[in-house]
């Protein structure tokens, strides 16, 4: 009896953004012989139409902000106008150099790279175009896209950040439909570029998945710089023509714009792919795993937006990471979201990682939180920012929980990962020195307090 074949591939990867290279790249760094199949370019969503290209916006926003208030730091510029297709420009070369240096690294890690579309056909194979890939182990990475609403088109004046990452000009009015991440991401850029924006948001708060005091912090920031914000706010319906939208409110309001930036989340790519043909369950689009990222079927995995959670990045990276190392039998910590940090690029920024107050009186009983004020922080009063920092803890217990707002508070969270991930009490951190002056004694301060040995806060 001939022996049966060995499959070509020890990992097939499906899909090739943040969780999918990173799985190619950190098996073929183990010896695994991979294959990373992707229909579209090489870093997907993240590098080409999400992170990258929107926080290459933000930051052109920040700077058009930094000159139009240059006089408040003795600096007199202003801002004649925003020439969009040289932002854009700027946007694309960022990416295009990425993009480059990530092809480089899949080449020089002797990955098979299969551009084209790929389709399930069992648990070991998947087709792409006329040949049919075999490997040991599936791992599917096929990201998400932008959602809308049940009977919402998109087109024309009516687009999600898609469309709006390529704006040639910049609109005159602009309304968001939306207030969670994206949402108010743009809408902070918009409001930069001189538009006048209103964002909608159906639940009571702007970014409801963050503690509550950061998303009312959030929100008299934005009002502050005249952006319109409709909370409790139910989207009706829309009516477009050439000279701009009118959006409709369940409450009888119609609002007028240029533009309606459609940002109501993100819905896994999981439709069409063949997943059935694996036995691979789905939920709502979505695939669920275990938490070693093991879906129903032996030998096939599922990481990063397609499996339910955060849906971020750097989340699909570690997932990516995390399941090369299964694979080879490395048996590594699994990745819990309640550890993963989450940034909010708009202005001010938010930060955050593990719980807030009400999730940590659920879990743990009693808690004690402390909040910072950036008023009292040196680095803070020269930047002119405003913000907190807001540790929670478990009475007499570890930090669990760090939340954030104020000017450039995303590069203080990989020291708050730390923390809430290695369960440190405040009396851990209160001894750590921070550099003076920065931003970052504001965590600091926040951990003494709570050690009960504050010294430019009140215990």
């Amino acid at each position: 009896m001939a022996a049966e074949a060995s499959p070509r591939y020890d990992v097939l990867v499906l899909g090739g953004g943040s969780g999918g290279y990173a799985c190619a790249l950190r098996c073929a760094q183990l010896g695994l012989r991979v294959a990373l199949i992707e229909r579209d370019k090489l870093g997907g969503t993240c590098l080409h139409r999400g992170c990258i290209p929107t926080k290459a916006l933000l930051h052109a926003a920040e700077v058009a902000d930094t000159a139009r208030d240059g006089a408040r730091f003795g600096v007199n510029s202003s801002v004649e106008s925003i020439d969009m297709p040289a932002v854009l420009r700027y946007q694309q070369g960022v990416v295009s150099r990425l993009h480059k240096g990530l092809q480089g690294l899949v080449s020089a890690a002797a990955i098979d790279y299969i551009e084209g579309v790929g389709e399930v056909t069992s648990a070991t194979t998947v087709r792409v175009g006329d040949e049919t890939l075999t490997g040991r182990h599936l791992v599917l990475a096929t990201g998400s896209r932008a959602r809308s609403l049940p009977g919402l088109q998109i087109g024309g004046r009516v687009m999600t950040s898609d469309a709006a990452l390529g704006l040639t000009h910049v609109p005159t009015s602009v309304i968001v439909l939306g207030g969670g991440v994206i949402g108010v991401e743009f809408a902070s850029v918009f409001r930069s570029f001189g538009a006048a924006v209103t964002v909608i948001e159906a639940l009571p708060t702007l970014v409801p998945a963050e503690e509550p005091s950061i998303s009312k912090a959030l929100e008299r920031a934005f009002r502050k710089r005249g952006i319109e914000c409709r909370t409790n706010a139910r989207f009706a319906g829309v009516d477009q023509d050439e000279a701009g939208v009118a959006v409709r409110l369940e409450d009888g309001t119609t609002l007028n714009a240029e533009v309606l930036l459609v940002a109501v989340g993100r819905e896994p790519v999981s439709a069409g792919m063949g997943f059935e043909a694996a036995g691979v369950a789905t939920d709502r689009g979505f695939v669920p795993t275990d938490e070693r990222l093991r879906t129903n079927v032996p030998g096939v995995y599922a990481v990063g937006d397609l499996v339910p959670g955060l849906q971020l990045a750097h989340r699909g990276f570690a997932h990516g990471v995390f399941v090369a190392e299964d694979i080879a039998g490395l048996a590594p910590a699994p990745v819990l979201d309640r550890t993963i940090p989450k940034v909010t690029y708009c202005d001010p920024e938010i930060a955050s990682v593990g719980l807030t107050e009400s999730a940590a009186c659920a879990e743990y009983g009693d808690v004690q939180t402390y909040s910072y004020n950036l008023g009292g922080n040196g680095k803070s009063q020269i930047l002119g920012t405003s913000g907190f920092v807001m540790v929670v803890r478990a009475v007499d217990g570890p930090v669990v929980g760090i939340h954030m707002i104020g000017a450039r508070m995303g590069e203080q969270i990989g020291e708050a990962q730390l923390v809430v991930g290695w369960d440190a009490m405040p009396e851990d951190v209160a001894p750590l020195v921070h550099a003076h002056p920065t931003q970052n004694e504001a965590l600091g301060e926040a951990h003494l307090a709570l050690a009960g040995k504050p010294l430019h806060a009140h215990a």
